[in-house]
């Protein structure tokens, strides 16, 4: 039972970092990348640049190591769908990297920028805005990547009742309402990391920190555990 105990934890831990982690790394370069001149702010954000990019890095591997953590006790009660879960959420963090790469890649290129001056101007301004847009892209796919993962572990949590119903189904509304916002962004209907965007997604962040909170200091439901634990003769 303690190997249980332990797992919660760790899979607690690991929400909180990959949530604050992703939110800090974002939203700190957000006003950078939207403004006019974003290569030059790049370029003398530098430091700035580099730690939203290892931020949103330690984001992609901790999302990755909820679902890994999880595998093991959520494959008794179904495995298909922990295993979709895993594998959704590494591609997330897949997607996310791809990202980071992006970012980083526009770092280099505002660098150049500056260095080059007026020569070749439109030149790097159309080199950002194809990174900019890699960036955007993968960040959409990677929040439906994300939404789909979660959505079949929190379906596997409702079931087995190994975490409180009323506590799953929130993450289950949550998903599905961060998924539609990741839909409509790629529609058009919606700009990424908007303030109408950060509402959609509000729920799920929320949620999670309270599933995070719960997992550490109660653990997984330990009936729920015995109902699938193997049963030893007398």
């Amino acid at each position: 039972m303690n190997s249980y105990r332990n797992n919660a934890i760790i899979v607690g831990v690991l929400f909180i970092v990959a949530t604050v982690t992703n939110m800090l790394g974002n939203l700190s370069i957000k006003p950078i990348l939207d403004a006019t001149d974003y290569l030059v702010q790049i370029s003398a954000n530098e430091n700035l640049m580099i730690i939203a990019s290892l931020l949103v890095l330690i984001s992609a591997f901790a999302g990755a190591g909820i679902a890994i953590c999880l595998y093991p006790i959520l494959k008794k009660h179904h495995e298909a769908l922990t295993l979709g879960s895993v594998g959704f959420r590494l591609m997330e963090g897949m997607l996310i990297i791809i990202g980071v790469v992006a970012l980083l890649s526009l770092l280099t290129l505002g660098q150049e920028y500056v260095t080059a001056g007026a020569s070749n101007a439109s030149l790097y301004q159309i080199s950002g805005t194809l990174l900019q847009a890699v960036k955007t892209w993968a960040g959409q796919l990677s929040v439906i990547a994300f939404t789909t993962g979660a959505l079949m572990y929190y379906y596997v949590f409702y079931q087995s009742k190994l975490v409180p119903r009323w506590l799953s189904g929130w993450g289950i509304l949550g998903a599905a309402l961060s998924l539609a916002s990741a839909l409509l962004a790629i529609a058009g209907l919606l700009t990424p990391l908007s303030a109408v965007f950060i509402s959609f997604n509000l729920l799920i962040l929320v949620q999670e920190m309270v599933l995070a909170v719960w997992l550490i200091v109660k653990g997984f439901n330990p009936t729920a555990i015995a109902s699938k634990s193997p049963q030893v003769d007398s």
